[in-house]
């Protein structure tokens, strides 16, 4: 594979970095605070469009996840077959819990339909609105939370070890997907993350350096040699 196949997957897959934010932030910005009601799945239908368009976005980030771990596997593969592999079987498994939270979120909108006609009785809304509500938190919490934090980690580390970007910027990633790991596993063992007067401190910095990143792969590219590539190495 030559220069310009890679120049072209960098910049590929830093605009797929792009899209996963963006998408990701949109959802949340659609869904807004219609979670915070007690009986949030009867006011649903209310809000339907918002709801599917957050499942789009949803699934266009679980996309964009799979792509970027299946594009990064032939640049990572000749610095360590292992973890090339374990980055694109991490973003996959990523990806698996974001669609799986989506689906969740489909079947509440439907519940909400269902007791709105009459079709469903308030103990059975109630039962089942809890078990989709815990089912959804917690495959964000595995999927986006400590999936995210290893395969942020993963991801810097071969990055850190091939010089593909500038050490300093997988140092900057190294520590946020640590803190983004950490972030999980406190939510993992059950703590209130929303109220968690440290939680900007952990997300932060790997959402500002995923953009920093991002934009460095689409106007630079991968610092050379990248095998087979013919590349020049850049300066770090």
């Amino acid at each position: 594979m030559n220069g310009h196949y890679y120049r072209k997957t960098a910049a590929l897959v830093g605009a797929l970095f792009i899209i996963a934010t963006v998408t990701a932030i949109a959802a949340m910005v659609l869904l807004g605070t219609a979670f915070e009601e007690p009986d949030f799945i009867v006011d649903l239908p209310e809000i339907e469009n918002k709801v599917v368009g957050a499942v789009m976005l949803e699934l266009v980030l679980a996309i964009s996840l799979i792509c970027i771990g299946t594009l990064m596997f032939p640049v990572f593969k000749e610095h360590g077959e292992g973890l090339a592999l374990g980055y694109a079987g991490i973003r996959l498994v990523e990806a698996i819990f974001i669609i799986i939270a989506s689906v969740c979120l489909l079947a509440m909108l439907t519940m909400g339909g269902e007791y709105a006609s009459g079709d469903l009785d308030a103990t059975g809304n109630g039962a089942m609105g809890a078990l989709l509500t815990g089912l959804r938190e917690w495959a964000f919490v595995i999927g986006t939370l400590v999936f995210l934090g290893l395969g942020v980690l993963t991801l810097n580390y071969l990055f850190y070890v091939s010089k593909l970007i500038p050490r300093w910027l997988s140092i900057w990633g190294l520590i946020g997907g640590a803190g983004i790991l950490v972030y999980g596993v406190f939510a993992l063992f059950g703590h209130d993350i929303s109220s968690f007067s440290a939680v900007s401190l952990l997300a932060a910095p790997i959402a500002v350096q995923e953009m920093v990143f991002a934009v460095y792969l689409i106007v630079k590219g991968f610092n050379g040699p990248v095998s087979g590539s013919g590349a020049t190495p850049a300066e770090e």
